[in-house]
């Protein structure tokens, strides 16, 4: 009885403090007993390998459920405000390109000979993509191709939204029955990370946790560059008036709330009663704010296009600009289809590492980098989507006085 209460506490318990738990015992226990903190490595890897075994299913069977049971939209202004959410999306993946660029940084992976594979130019890129695009989806799955993943799960969710209501539900409900089974994994997150930061720090000592901060230096500032400047000038193209009222009081009464919550879907209400009060179109903001929370995916742009240029960046990668445009317009279709639960955009990460033919064992190490960082990382990530749905939801739906 007092241990199913004790589980039941965890379970509930704030997995954003159980993270950062999690790290400084990692970071003790490989200064107090190196030889231990080796040892505790198999747990960080338990972790990444529970993460390539559920990260192709999520990938297949949301986008199929998203695709099949969609919505058509009644509300003519719908139209500029997706518009709005789809060039807000490219454009943060545009500026993490550019960001990373800037600041290029080395990761702490277990590498051995992939980057002999890396590919040298657009045209190679292109030519791998192809390829993957026509992968036997049981491969694409088992081989962890999630490109070929992503191809059949649009081609299954646009054949089955004609088919009987009764299909749609069971696709919706393995869908929920899968964020379910990642939901588990997540919460075995600090256990992980207690793992991998303990194993790395024994094995590569406190200059790994440098590049930890490095790479959550630029996705901070990528994000607030993106909310105070790029947001901004959206706005003021579609509106031609000063968009700085709606940005701050956005991020103060939104975005403060959604970064403790890091979960869009559960910032929803907040977004909604603060479209009432800026009195907006209720016609409008009461489908623009839902589906902002799945499609306004700026923040996971930025985190996705970040992390993989970082894996790049590692194993010596060199990246070109038109490649670079296409991991931005890949990041932000990935994006767009980030899971609801927290730390979802990580799981989107080696489908952009496959461009590069970087190989899903190191594609998944660079996810559980990001739960390391996701502490910060994640609430500043939803902070950004949800505030930016309330932004340009009154760029188009102010009424006029």
């Amino acid at each position: 009885m007092k241990t199913t209460t004790i589980l039941n506490r965890i379970a509930s318990g704030s997995l954003v403090l159980q993270i950062a738990i999690g790290i400084a015992a990692g970071v003790a226990l490989s200064l107090i007993s190196p030889e231990a903190a080796k040892g505790s490595m198999v747990l960080g890897k338990l972790f990444v390998q529970a993460l390539k075994a559920v990260a192709p299913v999520l990938v297949l069977v949301l986008v199929a459920s998203a695709i099949a049971n969609r919505r058509k939209s009644h509300t003519s202004q719908m139209r500029p405000i997706v518009a709005m959410y789809l060039v807000g999306t490219v454009a943060a993946a545009l500026l993490a390109v550019t960001m990373s660029t800037l600041f290029p940084t080395t990761l702490a992976l277990q590498v051995t000979d992939v980057d002999a594979s890396a590919p040298q130019g657009i045209a190679e890129v292109l030519g791998a993509l192809l390829q993957k695009l026509v992968d036997n989806p049981v491969n694409a799955i088992l081989t962890g191709n999630f490109i070929g993943i992503l191809v059949w799960g649009v081609l299954l969710g646009v054949f089955l939204h004609h088919a009987a209501e009764s299909t749609r539900q069971m696709l919706a409900d393995t869908a929920d029955a899968v964020t379910h089974i990642v939901r588990i994994v997540i919460r075995l997150a600090p256990i992980g990370i207690f793992g991998l930061v303990a194993g790395n720090l024994a094995e590569s000592g406190l200059s790994v946790l440098g590049g930890y901060a490095r790479i959550l230096t630029v996705l901070l500032g990528s994000m607030l560059i993106m909310a105070l400047l790029v947001n901004p000038l959206i706005v003021w193209i579609k509106t031609r008036r000063n968009p700085y009222p709606i940005v701050l009081t956005a991020l103060r009464e939104s975005g403060v709330t959604a970064f403790f919550t890091r979960s869009s879907a559960a910032n929803i209400p907040v977004n909604l009663a603060l479209c009432e009060r800026l009195d907006l179109e209720k016609d409008t903001y009461a489908v623009s704010i839902p589906l902002g929370a799945t499609i306004n995916m700026g923040g996971a742009a930025i985190t996705i296009t970040v992390l993989t240029l970082a894996a790049a960046h590692t194993l010596g990668i060199n990246v070109d600009l038109p490649t670079a445009l296409l991991l931005s317009v890949v990041a932000a279709l990935s994006a767009c289809g980030a899971s609801g639960v927290a730390g979802g955009s990580l799981l989107l990460i080696p489908l952009s590492c496959g461009l590069f033919g970087i190989s899903n064992d190191v594609a998944m190490q660079v996810v559980a980098v990001g739960f390391v960082i996701s502490v910060l990382q994640d609430s500043a990530e939803t902070a950004l989507n949800s505030s930016t749905d309330v932004v340009f939801t009154a760029a188009v739906a102010a009424k006029e006085h």
